[in-house]
């Protein structure tokens, strides 16, 4: 079957119901932290940590979020502020676009459509990453060194995108929280439900086929 089929005869295929299951997936990331950057060090036996969310950053634990500013405080970073951050007050809004835009995908079911929203989606996650990424280097570069009180020359306090750093003696870690692993899961879906489509297309267009 043509994906160009209308909508209203084209059949609900395995690979159709995957990329709605996909595109409902990111639903779940209002619910579910994106990422988790945590700090261990000897006088935090337990830990220091904080959750990135679509729309805010908050503590691990209940306290976590101002303790990590106010050692920040020491070395001169800027203090952590989700009100600050204007990332936070679109993101839910590209989620949803994404979210609506890929059940429009299902509905009328156009291979075209489903390769043009798999690029949006490829893109946003790709600009989420890197704006991500020239947070964490603002935060950890741009430091006020004349209010600091630790001052070390040429250092930086820079958590890794993903991964584990030595930061004098903490060691942050950075990594996807259950709703980043959920994103990715969803972007896995959609490249799935193409390539079953791709598939299925060329079988029926093999010699001896129906066309």
């Amino acid at each position: 079957m043509n994906l160009t089929t209308s909508p209203k005869t084209t059949p609900w295929t395995a690979s159709r119901w995957i990329l709605l299951a996909g595109v409902l997936l990111l639903g779940l990331v209002y619910l579910l932290p994106l990422w988790k950057i945590t700090l261990d060090a000897p006088q935090y036996p337990e830990g220091l940590g904080m959750y990135i969310r679509i729309n805010t950053v908050e503590g691990v634990e209940a306290n976590n979020l101002n303790q990590i500013n106010n050692l920040n405080h020491y070395i001169g970073m800027k203090p952590i502020h989700p009100d600050t951050i204007p990332e936070l007050n679109i993101m839910p809004w590209v989620v949803l676009g994404l979210i609506v835009s890929g059940l429009f995908v299902v509905w009328c079911w156009k291979r075209t459509a489903l390769m043009a929203w798999l690029t949006i989606f490829t893109l946003v996650a790709i600009v989420g990453l890197v704006d991500f990424y020239k947070w964490e280097y603002d935060y950890g570069h741009n430091l006020d060194m004349d209010n600091a009180i630790i001052k070390i020359p040429d250092m930086n306090y820079q958590p890794p995108l993903f991964g584990s750093k030595q930061l004098l003696n903490f060691k942050a870690h950075s990594y996807p929280a259950t709703g980043g692993i959920v994103i990715f899961l969803s972007f896995g879906l959609v490249v799935t439900a193409l390539v079953l489509e791709i598939r299925r297309d060329k079988t029926k267009s093999s010699p001896g086929e129906a066309s």
